[in-house]
């Protein structure tokens, strides 16, 4: 069938964005010809922002080992390093008693948390996590002592009665609820403020996975009530491998270091070691000076850019989307708690009679079209919210660089595959659908 064609919405009726990297590139494609490239999966990794791109061939002349160096220039990239902390600090409202620390990602940032919780912590979780969140607390070297992974809640009202009713029967001895803010698989915002009031009232604490939240809202540790966030550069617009963990220092402080090695050490004789107070406590080695600086750029042209805007932006593409799939009967959209609820730019969904691996392959190959397939590494989450007969679904999620164009490409095709099939021949290669033959190789 096709789609019902949506009203006019031309990139000037957008607010403004900042700009990222790449806008405007085109690829080929297998039925010959090229198209714009429509980027719509930023959930997996954003591109980089002009910003940060600037900030980097700014710092990589002067660019040098931190901390340890007299040199000019490890004086300046040190300078450089520590201004990064304190402006991602800012951008997450951590406090002057809290600590920020710089790590790969999000997942290293909570395996981090899991090696310095309290010997014998019980962490509180809900099944619909991010692996990120989901499996540090079990994993060898976590110091957790129970890990109560709560069943997925029909509404908000219910997850925040859940985790009060499993934080209060926890065993006695240091508490930690882990949620998202907003879900990698449906977009749908978690009520972290509510549930970090119950935690506080049951004398819990906090950790919030705010990876994909961050790139689309404003986050604030003291606001919402948090102990501790954690977030990816490279779904901030910067793409360098730099990520945080940020909030109570007294955990991380009196835990042994993540990583043993220098950087980390203030004193090593033969007697024993001294370890540095934080954040070098936990940051071993030569730090990701690049990526530091990359991240704090994000942040820092984000805000600049205001976040009303940036939301407006959003929320007309995300409607526009939404809408034009919804006009396709073969279509179902996952959501946890319904269609209605507030979400970031993320959606996932299924096609009746045409798999989730062979559209995403269709799509990029056909239409230049960049989306994700599979259970988007939260297998518990995605499984539960798949209709029957279906394995995996396709995510398509909006960010800086996306246009009204690309989101009507979307939904053109996905109506046009649903009713004339791919145009292509597609075949199986090391666990992936492919075109046979694809000509794109040869452009």
């Amino acid at each position: 069938m096709t789609a019902i064609a949506p009203s006019p919405l031309a990139s000037t009726d957008l607010p403004d964005a900042p700009a990222v990297v790449g806008t405007g590139l085109r690829v080929p494609l297998v039925t010959g010809g090229s198209a714009e490239y429509a980027n719509l999966d930023h959930a997996a990794s954003a591109p980089c922002l002009e910003a940060v791109r600037e900030a980097v061939e700014q710092a990589l002349p002067r660019y040098a080992s931190v901390h340890r160096g007299a040199g000019l220039h490890s004086q300046i990239s040190t300078d450089a390093y520590e201004r990064a902390r304190a402006s991602v600090a800012r951008f997450v409202g951590a406090g002057e008693e809290d600590t920020v620390v710089f790590v790969r990602g999000t997942t290293d940032a909570l395996n981090l948390l899991a090696r310095c919780l309290p010997r014998g912590t019980t962490v509180v979780l809900f099944a619909g996590e991010h692996h990120a969140s989901l499996l540090p607390w079990e994993h060898e070297g976590s110091r957790a002592g129970e890990v109560v992974r709560l069943p997925l809640p029909g509404g908000p009202e219910e997850a925040v009665e859940a985790a009060r009713a499993a934080l209060r029967a926890a065993r006695p001895g240091p508490r930690l609820l882990c949620v998202t803010a907003a879900s990698n698989v449906t977009g749908e915002v978690w009520p972290i403020e509510e549930l970090a009031l119950v935690a506080r009232e049951e004398g819990a604490r906090v950790v919030v996975d705010a990876a994909q939240l961050v790139p689309h809202r404003p986050f604030d540790l003291a606001a919402c009530g948090a102990d501790y966030v954690a977030f990816s550069g490279h779904k901030l617009y910067a793409p360098f491998g730099c990520g945080v963990l940020a909030g109570r220092a007294d955990w991380l402080r009196a835990a042994d270091p993540y990583l043993a090695g220098g950087g980390a050490t203030a004193n090593v004789t033969d007697a024993g070691v001294v370890w540095s107070d934080l954040p070098d406590r936990h940051e071993a080695g030569s730090p990701n000076v690049i990526g530091a600086v990359a991240l704090a750029a994000a942040c820092e042209a984000l805000t600049e850019a205001g976040w009303e805007h940036l939301r407006l932006r959003e929320e007309l593409l995300l409607g526009r989307l939404r809408d034009g799939l919804a006009g396709i009967s073969a279509v179902t959209e996952l959501a946890l708690w319904g269609t209605g609820w507030p979400r970031v730019a993320i959606t996932s969904f299924v096609v009746e009679g045409v798999a989730g691996d062979l559209l995403a392959a269709a799509l990029s190959a056909e239409y230049g079209i960049g989306v994700r397939d599979g259970l988007f590494c939260a297998h518990p989450l995605t499984r539960a919210l798949l209709p029957e007969g279906h394995g995996r679904a396709v995510r398509a999620s909006i960010g800086l660089g996306t246009t009204p164009e690309h989101v009507d490409r979307l939904v053109h095709a996905v109506a046009e595959l649903v009713a004339e099939g791919p145009r292509w021949t597609y075949g199986r290669e090391e666990g992936r659908i492919v075109p046979v033959p694809d000509l794109r190789l040869h452009e």
